[in-house]
């Protein structure tokens, strides 16, 4: 499944770069930001699965790298869903300012700051174990989250964080669509544009509850375990993983890419592998 997504990603990623509008357009930079990020979590998490059902030991700095990347890349979804939204509600909300304040160059500062505040808790995790205990680095161990927890703040600031990443991402969401529709219904002329706002924020809100489910991924692996023969737990862990953890990062961008009318027709050329005799037009509103 996660070869699957990964190649239909790659189609959409590939369709979005084989056009100069969409190379131009700062929501279609910041979703091929989302279809990068998400591609790139669920190789690292198939990785760390595999790792693990085979209780492979690999150098601590080697799973450093795979650490950083996958806490980085699952923060940074819930953060990109923001940035897509308040880029919709400038757009319905201050179209003639629009192209000044959403550009290429905002786009790429704005996914820049994603990066640096979704990995900001595991670049400290990280920092912190290498003053408490830096010989560490020189072994081999078993790759999880919990090797660069040495201390009870770090919880706690890990649980702070998730809190504070997915409050300001509802908070956005809600303003954002609030303003979208009060501009819907105070503007004649864009009447048709702010509903597909409105629908693209409200997406974005599904969105953020697949992003969310994989905050109880471990808590409910917890509960089969207590719950569970050891052999049944094998296989309702694999079910968990399957459906909590890697289901979420799949149907996110497939859906997202989808019901965007000007991408869908291009998409579905290059994921056919360009079996169709006439390649699609672009028009994008």
């Amino acid at each position: 499944m996660c070869m699957l997504f990964i190649y239909i990603n790659s189609a959409m990623f590939y369709a979005l770069f084989s056009k100069p509008v969409f190379r131009e357009m700062p929501r279609y930079i910041l979703f091929a930001h989302m279809l990068c990020n998400d591609s790139v979590q669920l190789l690292v998490t198939m990785l760390f699965y595999l790792l693990l059902a085979n209780l492979q030991a690999i150098p601590k700095t080697l799973c450093t790298l795979f650490t950083f990347i996958g806490e980085a890349s699952f923060r940074n979804a819930a953060l990109n869903l923001a940035v897509m939204s308040l880029e919709r509600y400038v757009a319905i909300c201050f179209p003639l300012r629009h192209s000044e304040i959403v550009n290429q160059k905002s786009a790429g500062i704005s996914i820049a700051l994603i990066w640096f505040f979704g990995s900001i808790n595991i670049i400290i995790d990280i920092l912190y174990v290498l003053i408490k205990d830096p010989m560490s680095f020189k072994k081999s161990m078993l790759c999880i989250r919990e090797k660069f927890i040495y201390s009870r703040w770090q919880l706690d600031m890990i649980q702070g964080l998730n809190s504070f990443f997915f409050v300001t991402v509802t908070c956005t969401l809600i303003f954002t669509y609030i303003n979208v529709v009060l501009a819907a219904r105070s503007a004649s002329s864009q009447k048709d544009s702010a509903k597909k706002a409105q629908q693209t924020i409200l997406l974005h809100f599904g969105q953020l509850v697949l992003c969310v489910n994989t905050f109880i991924y471990g808590t409910i692996e917890r509960a089969l375990y207590l719950a569970s023969s050891t052999e049944l737990f094998l296989h309702l862990r694999y079910i968990n993983f399957l459906l909590v953890l890697l289901l979420p990062r799949c149907l996110s961008p497939l859906i997202y890419g989808l019901r965007d009318d000007a991408l869908r027709p291009l998409f579905l050329y290059y994921v056919r592998c360009g079996t169709q005799k006439v390649k699609p037009s672009v028009n994008v509103h």
